[in-house]
């Protein structure tokens, strides 16, 4: 499975190198191996189906890797209002590309998405907002063309694949624009009519699904977080009434921990760099699907059908995702 990692601050810029290649379980090494404190093959007590076995937990994401992260640049040249998210992508491990690792370190930002997956559709931008998504959208091909008719046309001619998860992010930016064009990608929106967006999309999804395949439908992954560089929305979710999503955590501390500027490493090694005092550093939230700091007290995991939304303030607030029960598939994975 896919692996993501997002970061925001109103405050606190954060180093890509810190917190994308430093760690010894950073996002750049889950390409080999799962760190996941509080989950024992993502359901503690059993393991419901062979698919949480093999698809779930396999160690091995090859493919390729995204970044973006988000840059003043173009406010600083008169071109917009806010940050803008800049955006790099290849289809190799991200430590065998030397100019990634040059990226990261030279870049701080205060608001990045990073994944690497079985692909490199993702991270997606539209406009000033991103889009990640772990997981898959199961029986896509059934419902690609349905989904495509509901799209604006600008939505729709922003995909350049044939991913689940670039017809899923076109379908929710239509909704969260109120099918208005790219024009309208440019626009801040709230973080609860993200999450309303987010919602419709999914809820579309599974009803089409149901439509075109009946009880044959199986459940979808959906792993999925979008920002537009202030504020954050993700949610873990699966609908199926046993089986689980992929993992996916939340920090409020971990940022310090692995800030070079700050006495802490995420390793628990000595950090002769640093010159600033922990308390200092700026609120920040980080949503990923594995820690990547070696301390489970730093990381809070996000239960099945939740969803977490981070404002421009740093203030956090979780929420159950709720839907008919009706949308569960039944097919065995």
């Amino acid at each position: 499975m896919c692996r993501w990692f997002a970061y925001v601050s109103a405050n606190e810029e954060c180093l890509l190198e810190d917190v994308l290649i430093t760690p010894a379980h950073s996002l750049a090494k889950q390409v080999h191996e799962h760190y996941l404190p509080k989950l024992l093959s993502h359901d503690p007590h059993e393991i419901t189906t062979e698919h949480e076995v093999t698809a779930r937990n396999r160690l091995f994401n090859v493919d390729g890797f995204g970044v973006a992260w988000y840059t003043p640049a173009r406010e600083d040249f008169g071109q917009c209002a806010g940050l803008r998210p800049a955006l790099y992508k290849c289809a190799q491990p991200p430590l065998h590309d030397t100019n990634f690792r040059s990226l990261c370190a030279n870049t701080a930002t205060k608001a990045c998405f990073a994944h690497i997956r079985a692909a490199t559709a993702t991270p997606i931008v539209s406009g000033r907002h991103t889009f990640m998504h772990n997981g898959v959208v199961e029986n896509f091909i059934d419902i690609s063309r349905e989904m495509c008719e509901l799209m604006d046309n600008d939505s729709y001619a922003n995909i350049s694949g044939s991913t689940d998860s670039e017809h899923f992010a076109a379908l929710y930016i239509t909704y969260l624009t109120e099918g208005k064009g790219k024009s309208s990608w440019e626009q801040q929106y709230s973080v609860t009519k993200m999450r309303d967006a987010m919602k419709k999309t999914v809820k579309t999804v599974v009803e089409l699904q149901k439509s075109k395949l009946g009880d044959k439908c199986e459940a979808n992954s959906l792993n999925i977080a979008t920002t537009d560089g202030t504020v954050l929305f993700a949610m873990r979710f699966r609908n199926h009434a046993q089986e689980q999503p992929p993992s996916l955590y939340f920090s409020i501390k971990a940022g310090v921990t692995m800030n070079s500027k700050y006495p802490d490493h995420p390793d628990g090694k000595e950090n002769p760099s640093a010159y600033m005092r922990p308390e200092e550093h700026g609120s920040h939230v980080i949503v990923a699907s594995e820690p990547s700091t070696y301390k489970p007290k730093e990381w809070n995991l996000i239960e099945k059908n939740h969803c977490i939304m981070v404002e421009t303030d740093g203030s956090v607030k979780m929420e159950e995702i709720t839907y008919p029960a009706e949308l569960n598939s039944i097919a065995k994975g």
